[in-house]
């Protein structure tokens, strides 16, 4: 098959290229910097520069393609984010439509069902949105969770206060996803037909705030490490002195609000969703442990 995907090779996105290599299917790979031309042509697929914003770019490296992966980045610039993102949806609807592709896996997050209270997650509600448009294509969402990758960024924290937290209690529930586990189906969806337009999600484990903490501290000989819940307007400090853009800091700070008031995870829990990931909590542990011991 010939296959196209976004995202360069970041996370998630390198997983996916590594894993339909391997399947030995034709891949090209869109990327935005020229510098990964060639790390992505070591891996044994095709690199295209450009912008996802672009819609006769994306256009041109659509055509023929029996299969596109599109994702975005969780932001898009300094300000007007949640445009930026919507426009560059806009752009894949075109591309996709007037390409004639037939089969599309979109990565999407929790709370994309809602159009309000989900701080950057808005972004690609508005492309769902737009991608409902499209037809006689086969169409799979998949909403992933709060990535477990997403926790390194406290071990700074961790080594210096003995906590970690967010503005959200250390027992609201959290859908957690590790890149693996998303890969793993981004790349088995784009290798099916597909049927019609679907909504899936990749979750590889419930957790809360709590137990993470527990569960983390018990894997770095750390068995007092607790979990904080920081007051909005103190994360907003925090968030500012570490040089954020400030419309980022008022969709981060909206984010945790919707952590809170269960906005994120509704549908999920009300939709009778089921975990489908393979790597736990306990399991991620073992990584956080070789981070934070490196660090």
């Amino acid at each position: 098959m010939k296959i196209v995907t976004t995202g360069s090779l970041g996370n998630v996105a390198n997983l996916v290229v590594k894993k339909l290599i391997t399947a030995g299917h034709n891949v090209t790979v869109i990327t935005s910097k020229s510098e990964r031309t060639a790390p992505i042509e070591a891996l044994g697929a095709t690199a295209a520069v450009g912008s996802i914003s672009d819609a006769d770019f994306l256009t041109k490296t659509f055509e023929g393609s029996d299969a596109v992966f599109t994702m975005v980045p969780p932001t898009m610039g300094t300000t007007n984010m949640i445009e930026n993102i919507a426009n560059a949806g806009k752009a894949y609807v075109k591309a996709i439509q007037t390409a004639n592709v037939k089969r599309v896996v979109m990565l999407s997050s929790v709370g994309a069902d809602a159009a309000e209270g989900t701080g950057p997650i808005r972004g690609v509600h508005h492309i769902e949105e737009s991608f409902k448009t499209l037809t006689q294509v086969n169409l799979t969402v998949l909403r992933s969770g709060f990535f477990y990758s997403n926790f390194f960024r406290d071990i700074p924290l961790i080594k210096a206060r003995n906590t970690f937290g967010n503005n959200y209690k250390g027992d609201d529930r959290l859908l957690l996803t590790h890149p693996d586990d998303l890969s793993r189906a981004i790349a088995q969806e784009l290798q099916i037909k597909g049927n019609g337009h679907e909504v899936k999600y990749v979750i590889s484990d419930i957790s809360t705030g709590n137990k993470i903490a527990s569960i983390l501290g018990q894997a770095i000989g750390k068995p007092e490490l607790g979990w904080s819940q920081v007051p909005d307007d103190i994360l907003q400090q925090g968030l500012t002195s570490a040089g954020l853009p400030a419309e980022l800091i008022g969709l981060v700070v909206e984010m945790g609000q919707g952590v809170r008031t269960g906005i994120i995870t509704r549908h999920f829990f009300e939709s009778g969703q089921k975990v489908s990931g393979r790597i736990k909590t306990e399991q991620f542990a073992n990584e956080f442990k070789e981070k934070y011991e490196q660090a």
